[in-house]
């Protein structure tokens, strides 16, 4: 019997399988991970299917040496959904299996961990007799005492009762009395403690049309459903209901969320509601810790998987349900090579392995809601909050009217007066900026000069928290000295402009001094519990005050806020991009909902330095249609997605010179490829050969050329074609190609 093997190797030249010859009474199985020699190395591979014959001389073939573990590590589903995708992303089979397994398992750098065991050696009717032998011994006695149930006991417990037991358990041992073995031990993210069971509330007349309209397509194993529920209308208790009747169907479920900051969050509720069956997936667990829930999940333990993007590959069995929770978000899109959208591969896998897929936001995307109007999708509605709670209400302030009054703060008037009868009344408030950092950007007065990151064609950021008083790039990580004078003219008027969410917590820490605030950004959240820490501080009514940047805007559910205040709503308003009014208008959206969810009404204060913008007005009536046929007619006449889709060959190169050569070259190539298929120039409404709004990211020199085409079964042609063309060999460059991709900047 001979295997074929794909080999842990992501590169072109060995971009198919190997034949192994299966060593006699070796078992094996497809999916699983072996160890097998190549060229004067041993490498990691995935067998993908079994032959009885082999093209390889018999004097070459090569046996495997050994599985890495006793079952298939990839299940034949995801062993088709890597190929699927190795497919449409044009790459090596190796480098999308990669996505299906945790990356430490690879190389072995994680293992099962084992702690030491005891258990009595004898039957307990000879317990009494044993002590008695143990002569002046009080250790031997108490832990032969403390053995008598005949369980496997921890050391580490008994070392909790009994002083160093280890050279008197040993002795025991010798003596016949006890056993000592190892025992595997599962680590598990938020530790082992006892979960509490809640019981289930009672459903809205919403929540129940949902689940009736859900649950008989859910039991056929089919239904493509859109869920647009406002903000505190009980989606979450939605997905619960249906997670129970997956369970009760022996079947598993998966629960997708945006931000790592959602998790625990999510985590709490579900493990409230179904106890260890919950398992959790994302990138800021420990390796051992992701690796050993990666394990339960596989092993059919745990049947519920709470993750953000890279959990829809997660080993379930018999998959019933995926739900992708605030399915706006762009991050469930990997701008990683090989890229992929979380939400199409959850679809995919629902198709494939006959689940129900069941996407839920507040603020649906644009080309979500469209594709439920055509029919694509069943759109489902909650308009209103549990309990009849009356949705926020909510206050535009004209900061220009603020700076002619001579309010020079980052505060207005009536966010600041809100806050004082907020914090009079013992309640809570979250604050809302959208840029982590002290100052925006420091510049000169004299020159004009900006400082920018060296590595990066952005402006650098002032920190102040920790006493750091540095500049920071937030794309590359650069770290500089704030300068005294000015590198360009020599001039001491060096000024600090715009405020980032640092500013805002030093303001409110000198207005409201004996008020304990928490700040929520990348800065202050690192570390595996560095969301959660900072969220259980203001669950717990310790902190009053939350600031935050987009972290804090959606999915969190803090029943005593009552107020919420956006310091500054037109950041990601005039960005160039074709969708910074749709994520404007969601951001807004969904940290005014924030406010008001549990007894006592909310209020919002919106600042803005343009209220009349239709965007900022929309967000203020919480009117998601208004927005929807707005945003949509305006994409109609524009043609922008999803009357056509947006693409881009991106080139980096350390060189500015060679990346616009490469880029150049690339563009000529596109040219050719029009020219030669009349077709697919007819479906292509723009190509442009230009610089992204950031020329330098990370020391590469950054061009690219755009398309705008048009939706069309020959544009999938010419789009398979630009693919290809990416991953031809530039010199000197990198080439990547995107669809649709989350930014175009």
């Amino acid at each position: 019997m001979y295997a074929q093997v794909i080999v842990d190797i992501v590169h072109e030249n060995v971009a198919h399988t190997f034949s192994y010859l299966v060593p006699e009474g070796m078992e094996l199985s497809v999916g699983q991970r072996v160890e097998a020699p190549f060229g004067r190395m041993v490498k990691e591979g995935v067998i993908v299917g079994f032959s009885e014959s082999c093209d390889v001389p018999p004097e070459k073939i090569r046996s495997i040496r050994a599985p890495l573990e006793d079952y298939a590590a990839i299940l034949p589903q995801l062993l088709t959904l890597a190929q699927r995708m190795a497919e449409n992303a044009h790459c090596p089979l190796a480098e999308t299996l990669r996505l299906m397994l945790p990356a430490e398992m690879r190389g072995g750098r994680v293992q099962v961990k084992q702690q030491p065991v005891v258990r009595l050696a004898i039957p307990e009717a000879e317990v009494d007799g044993a002590i008695a032998a143990q002569g002046r011994s009080q250790k031997r006695r108490m832990l032969l005492n403390l053995l008598r149930d005949g369980e496997a006991h921890p050391v580490s417990d008994l070392k909790l009762l009994v002083r160093d037991p280890l050279e008197a358990l040993h002795q025991l041992e010798e003596a016949g009395l006890v056993r000592l073995t190892q025992q595997e031990v599962l680590r598990r993210p938020g530790g082992d403690g006892p979960e509490e069971h809640v019981p289930d509330p009672p459903l809205t007349p919403y929540q129940q049309e949902v689940l009736d309209v859900v649950l008989p397509e859910m039991r056929r194993g089919q239904g493509r459903f859109l869920l647009h529920g406002v903000t505190g209308s009980g989606k979450t208790e939605v997905f619960i209901r249906l997670v129970r009747e997956v369970l009760k169907s022996g079947k598993a479920a998966m629960i997708l969320v945006p931000e790592i900051a959602l998790t625990p969050q999510m985590v709490s509720w579900f493990r409230a509601r179904f106890g260890a069956v919950a398992a959790v997936l994302h990138s800021r667990l420990s390796a051992g810790e992701r690796f050993d829930e990666w394990r339960r999940i596989r092993r059919g333990e745990a049947r519920v998987v709470i993750g953000a993007r890279s959990a829809v590959f997660a080993p379930c069995e018999n998959l019933g349900l995926i739900v992708v929770d605030e399915e706006h978000e762009s991050t469930y899109l990997s701008d990683r090579h090989p890229r992929y959208d979380a939400r199409d591969v959850a679809a995919w896998r629902c198709e494939t392995e006959g689940a129900t897929l069941l996407l839920a936001s507040a603020t649906p995307s644009i080309l979500s809601f469209a594709k439920a109007q055509r029919g694509d999708y069943t759109l489902l509605e909650m308009p209103y909050r549990v309990g009849n709670r009356p949705m926020p209400e909510v206050t535009v302030v004209d900061m220009r009217q603020e700076i002619e009054a001579g309010n020079r703060s980052i505060f207005s008037g009536a966010l600041l007066t809100k806050l004082r009868e907020c914090m009079q009344k013992g309640e809570q408030a979250m604050l809302l900026m959208n840029r982590r950092g002290y100052n925006s950007f420091v510049s000169c007065r004299s020159c004009g000069l900006t400082m920018k990151c060296p590595n990066c064609d952005v402006a650098l950021t002032y920190h102040m928290a920790g006493g750091d008083g540095r500049l920071h790039c937030h794309y590359c990580g650069h770290v500089a000295d704030t300068p005294t004078t000015c590198p360009s003219c020599a001039s001491r008027y060096i000024r600090f402009f715009g405020a980032g969410t640092q500013k805002v917590e030093e303001e409110l820490h000198r207005l409201f001094p004996d008020v304990n605030i928490v700040r929520m950004d990348i800065d202050t959240t690192s570390g595996k519990e560095g969301h959660a820490k900072l969220l259980d501080e203001f669950r717990s009514g310790r902190a009053r005050i939350l600031v935050g940047t987009q972290m804090i805007a959606k999915g969190l559910d803090f029943p005593k806020v009552t107020l919420v205040g956006v310091v500054a709503a037109d950041m990601t308003l005039n960005l160039p991009d074709y969708r910074s009014r749709e994520r404007t208008f969601q951001l807004l959206t969904q940290v005014a909902g924030r406010a008001g969810r549990g007894v006592i009404p909310g209020e919002v204060v919106i600042q803005t330095y343009k209220p009349e913008d239709e965007i900022i007005v929309a967000s203020a009536a919480q009117d998601y249609r208004a927005f929807f046929e707005m945003e949509f007619s305006r994409r109609r006449t524009a043609l922008y997605p999803p009357f056509t889709i947006m693409a881009r060959l991106l080139v980096e190169s350390p060189a500015e010179l060679s990346a616009q050569r490469a880029a150049t070259a690339l563009h000529a190539r596109c040219q050719g490829l029009l020219e030669s298929h009349p077709a697919w120039k007819r479906r292509t409404l723009m190509m442009l050969l230009d610089q992204p709004s950031v020329k330098v990211l990370r020391g590469k020199s950054r061009w690219h050329v755009m398309f705008k085409l048009l939706v069309h079964r020959e544009t999938e042609e010419f789009v398979a074609a630009l693919t290809d063309l990416a991953r031809e060999p530039a010199e000197g460059a990198e080439v990547y190609f995107e669809y649709n991709p989350t930014t175009m900047m």
